[in-house]
């Protein structure tokens, strides 16, 4: 029985939809977010786990939906040429191949592809069932195809094995965070950013300097030791001998009160009261060490080099200001020599560690190498400079005002444009 051309036409639209269906499903699945899919399987979304399972076995959905398409369009094909001779006898069936070609390419790849990688969840999910249905009808056949197009893909020295899930290494997920616009607050994703920065600093980038350690020397006249913990303004305290690189330990300010509430105060009940110091090296990153602080549970560490020498000491609230920022928005009282000037220079204690006056200036200062403004002046030039010396890093315009004991103590700094 011959169909009739209206008949003909109604298939011929049919497969051209038909293709349409499996080009768009294929980008759909494809280009679908597996980290929003993976957030939806665990809310047991039904569409999401159907989604998850077609992908779980991407050479089975791959077989299904290019068996289709090739069906489809080698059946539209004979179709047109049916139509064209019917119509046109011998040059309607060139005319068809080409007027089934454009229509193809527009209506059945570009259009349907274009708005699958515009909308990939919502294809993939629309798309879903029937090609569920489909893998499971044409199971013997699709298996029976990919087995022959592994087997050559061995041949090739091609590994085959179940979808691997990838991991996202630090780098992309910080670009991860950069990309999500509006979603994240500024805020938010600042602390997300610094939070990945962790692993790349160490404890030496934010350690208190041994110069600049606090602590209570255990052998001073008792009346000084406590006219300085009246005047203390830390809670934790390290305890030593004659000089900073002996130490005994770190005492609480609440053990302190707890022994002066028992009226047991003295030396002796001081050094039992006192925990032992803890060592850290100083090549420890951050995000290692907020683990050994929880596990250990401590809040501040002492950091040694390679010698066993102390360089300096960490605490817990350093390493949370690397993620949240200072505890304080008063930059005089983040650090009190850092003064604005008027002409937009500041003046800024050299002591001050490069990844502080970053964080704090957004100053773009090379951090390979030294970790404070002083060493990283000091290594430019090669020598300790003398006062009223004046160099130019990087667009940074650095004046030397105070030199001390071999150390750069005061400097000035103003940002310079290099074209002017």
């Amino acid at each position: 029985m011959q169909l009739s051309l209206t008949t003909l036409f109604i298939l011929l639209g049919f497969l051209v939809l038909l293709s349409a269906f499996f080009s768009g499903s294929e980008i759909g699945m494809m280009s679908l977010n597996r980290y929003r899919l993976r957030h939806l399987v665990r809310t047991r979304h039904k569409q999401a786990i159907r989604v998850n399972l077609l992908l779980s076995r991407p050479d089975r959905l791959l077989g299904v939906i290019l068996v289709g398409n090739t069906l489809a369009n080698i059946v539209a094909s004979t179709i047109a040429t049916l139509i064209g001779q019917r119509l046109y006898g011998d040059a309607g069936v060139a005319l068809a191949t080409l007027l089934l070609t454009f229509v193809i390419l527009v209506f059945a790849e570009l259009a349907p592809k274009t708005l699958a990688a515009l909308h990939p969840q919502q294809v993939a999910f629309i798309t879903s069932l029937p090609l569920w249905i489909l893998q499971t009808i044409l199971a013997p056949l699709i298996k029976a195809l990919v087995w022959i197009a592994n087997t050559l893909l061995r041949l090739c020295g091609v590994p085959i094995g179940k979808v691997q899930k990838e991991a996202l290494s630090s780098e992309e997920l910080r670009s991860v965070v950069h990309e999500t616009g509006g979603l994240l607050g500024s805020e938010h994703k600042s602390m997300l950013i610094s939070l990945l920065d962790l692993e790349q600093a160490t404890v030496e980038d934010i350690m208190i300097p041994k110069s600049e350690i606090i602590g209570i020397d255990i052998n001073q006249p008792w009346h000084e030791l406590l006219d300085q913990l009246e005047t203390a303004q830390h809670t934790r305290l390290p305890l030593y001998q004659d000089t900073i690189d002996h130490l005994i330990g770190m005492i609480h300010v609440r053990d302190i009160l707890n022994l002066l509430i028992e009226e047991r105060f003295d030396k002796d009940s001081l050094l039992k009261a006192a925990d032992e110091p803890y060592f850290i090296p100083e090549a420890t990153p951050l995000n290692t060490q907020i683990l050994n602080f929880q596990k250990m549970k401590k809040r501040s560490c002492f950091v040694v080099d390679e010698y066993g020498d102390l360089l300096g000491l960490a605490t817990m609230e350093d390493i949370l200001e690397e993620v949240v920022g200072e505890f304080t928005t008063d930059i005089t009282a983040l650090y009190k020599d850092i003064v604005e000037q008027k002409d937009g220079s500041v003046i800024v204690d050299a002591s001050i560690t490069l990844r502080h006056l970053k964080r704090m200036l957004g100053w773009q200062l090379p951090q390979l190498g030294p970790r404070t403004l002083s060493g990283l002046i000091i290594e430019h030039l090669g020598y300790i400079p003398p006062p009223d010396c004046c160099l130019l890093i990087d667009n940074y315009q650095i004046e030397v005002l105070k030199v001390g004991d071999n150390i750069i103590k005061t400097v000035r700094m103003l940002k310079v444009d290099k074209k002017k």
